[in-house]
């Protein structure tokens, strides 16, 4: 397997060659985004968007980094979409902010999806639906789309033929062969481009660390059905607000023991409504209720369907376990995670399961019943796909560092040699010419912040200062000094917030602070105002370090009278 290591500028791209530069989506789970290239003309490849992490505090999304291809708008020929989750959808929007009449192609849910998050931010897109086996040129590309399974219906592969070769990109996917809507993962079709010749194959890593085959979506709904017979009185099931299986098989469940069923929280009634509407999702006959009527019905006649599966601390789930939602958890409400932990998201989803169980709720999860099944091929089905296909070159893809490794062991494993797997990150340029894959450099590819109405605008040296503050607290420091005598005019007035000592306790080094002070000034040397400050930043950091074990953020505020 070749790693990137280090940051190379690519060469010039030669006629005939295909470029690939994942911008997001390579060593993380989330901002699936890939460009290819060839012949002065690009296609993009999803275009999702990563969730913060507790070490990111007042983000709201994190997206792919554009800067690649921000000149290059007008040379981008269409957006493939490979299905509907946020993760590769999610950044549309930003990007289409910058040139809106680039196409989206995907599957008529995936589309679907998209439109309505797009209205929200007033862009008409221009779309073009395909379907399983379906055959559509963009510029100097042909696309070739393949039926697969996931946890979303109308999820879809893709090959792309181009005079370099042919590429195909799985998307995420899995093998059960017992799906829900009866649409499994196409293998003939696989078997078909294998014995045409892949070039490069671009395989999902999220699973690859996990032996065997992912269990089949429809066990879930026996162990729903189970739960909701036993429920006495509110059952609450919160789970990603596109997983349109697991809503139906909660529909299911629900319509089984004579429940309603609520929909909360606004991307959940958003997309239920298009998957309905769409015929993805079959509703039965007057089980649906508006949350706002629930108060009409006994506890043990209420399913509420939520969103919050992963923590978010805005989301339905989280508000009810902090009590500050219109739902109330009361003792001997079931509360039903029906979801995977997305890495990094761990200890948000322990926090809201805490909250739950301490306001008297039963709360199952997938750590203690069988209520999730993955969405992503385990190593057996990998396993098949590569016997199957027989690609020449590998390149997984949509995971972390450990999980891409992992699908490399099982690239070679199958007999791909070491050398034609390409370990790559965001921002690795690899170039495939006459069936060769190689890796040629790198170009900057960083996070993109979301925060509010800023994109782009908040910057890591942003998130440490928020840290800090969160962590440690604030201190600020203001002095008044003479500057032709050097003494001190007024001060120095400490006031701290999040230190937990009273304002009292920094009296001891205020002698030091007027010391350091007056020496510098006393030095001969013409300080500036910043300089003096920096003093004041010293002098009071060392002894809240020494005396109080904190390192808060220090604001020293030096005025000349």
């Amino acid at each position: 397997m070749t790693p990137s290591n280090t940051l190379t500028t690519p060469p010039a791209l030669r006629d005939g060659t295909c470029r690939i530069v994942p911008l997001g989506g390579i060593g993380e789970v989330g901002r699936n985004m890939t460009t290819f290239e060839i012949d002065g003309k690009i296609l993009i490849v999803d275009c999702g968007v990563l969730f913060p992490e507790e070490a990111q505090p007042g983000v709201d999304l994190i997206l792919p980094d554009f800067e690649y291809i921000r000149d290059r708008l007008d040379d981008v020929v269409g957006i493939v979409l490979t299905h509907g989750h946020e993760d590769h959808i999610g950044a549309v929007p930003y990007l289409l902010r910058m040139k809106q009449d680039i196409p989206l192609i995907g599957s008529t849910l995936t589309l679907a999806l998209i439109e309505a998050k797009l209205e929200e931010h007033r862009i008409k897109p221009l779309t073009l639906a395909v379907k399983e086996n379906d055959v559509e040129r963009f510029g100097p590309f042909e696309c070739e789309f393949v039926a697969v399974n996931h946890s979303i219906p109308d999820a879809l592969a893709v090959a792309i033929r181009t005079e370099a070769g042919t590429i195909l990109h799985t998307g995420d996917f899995k093998m059960d062969q017992l799906p829900l809507d009866g649409r499994i993962t196409d293998l003939r079709h696989f078997a078909r481009l294998g014995e045409e010749g892949v070039d490069l194959f671009m395989t999902d890593s999220t699973n690859a660390e996990v032996p065997g085959f992912t269990m089949t979506e429809k066990n879930i709904g026996t162990t729903l059905e189970t739960y909701f017979t036993r429920a006495t009185k509110r059952i609450i099931v919160a789970s990603f607000s596109s997983h349109v299986h697991r809503v139906q098989q909660v529909l299911d469940a629900a319509a089984l023991n004579g429940r309603k069923v609520a929909f909360v929280g606004r991307s959940m009634v958003r997309n239920m409504s298009i998957a309905a509407k769409l015929g993805y999702l079959n509703v039965p006959e007057g089980i649906l209720v508006d949350v706002k009527k629930i108060g009409n019905y006994r506890d043990d006649e209420v399913v509420l369907m939520c969103t919050g599966s992963q923590g978010e601390p805005m989301a339905a789930l989280s508000r009810m376990a902090n009590g500050d939602h219109q739902v109330q958890i009361e003792t001997g409400d079931l509360v039903v995670l029906a979801s995977s932990l997305i890495p990094g998201n761990e200890n948000s989803v322990y926090r809201v399961i805490n909250g739950l169980m301490g306001l008297g709720a039963e709360v199952v999860h997938k750590g203690n019943a069988n209520v999730h099944v993955s969405g992503h091929a385990s190593q057996g089905e990998l396993m098949y796909c590569y016997n199957i296909v027989r690609p020449r070159n590998v390149m997984p893809v949509h995971g972390e560092v450990r999980h891409l490794i992992a699908n490399g062991r099982i690239a070679e494993a199958t007999g791909v040699p070491s050398e034609n797997v390409l370990l790559t990150a965001d921002g690795t340029v690899v170039d495939l010419r006459d069936g060769v894959a190689e890796i040629v450099g790198d170009v900057e590819c960083g996070y993109v912040y979301v925060d509010g109405s800023s994109i782009g605008a908040i910057t890591e040296s942003d998130l440490k200062d928020r840290r800090v503050l969160g962590e440690e607290g604030f201190i600020s420091v203001i002095t008044v000094i003479n500057r032709q005598t050097g003494k001190i005019v007024s001060g120095p007035d400490i006031h701290a917030r999040g230190v937990a000592e009273d304002d009292k306790v920094f009296d001891s080094v205020k002698p030091k602070i007027i010391k350091a002070l007056e020496e510098a000034a006393a030095s001969g040397k013409q300080h500036t105002t910043h300089q003096l400050q920096q003093v004041v930043r010293r002098a009071i950091g060392s002894w809240v370090n020494r005396k109080l074990r904190r390192r808060p953020m220090i604001v020293p505020v030096v005025l000349e009278a």
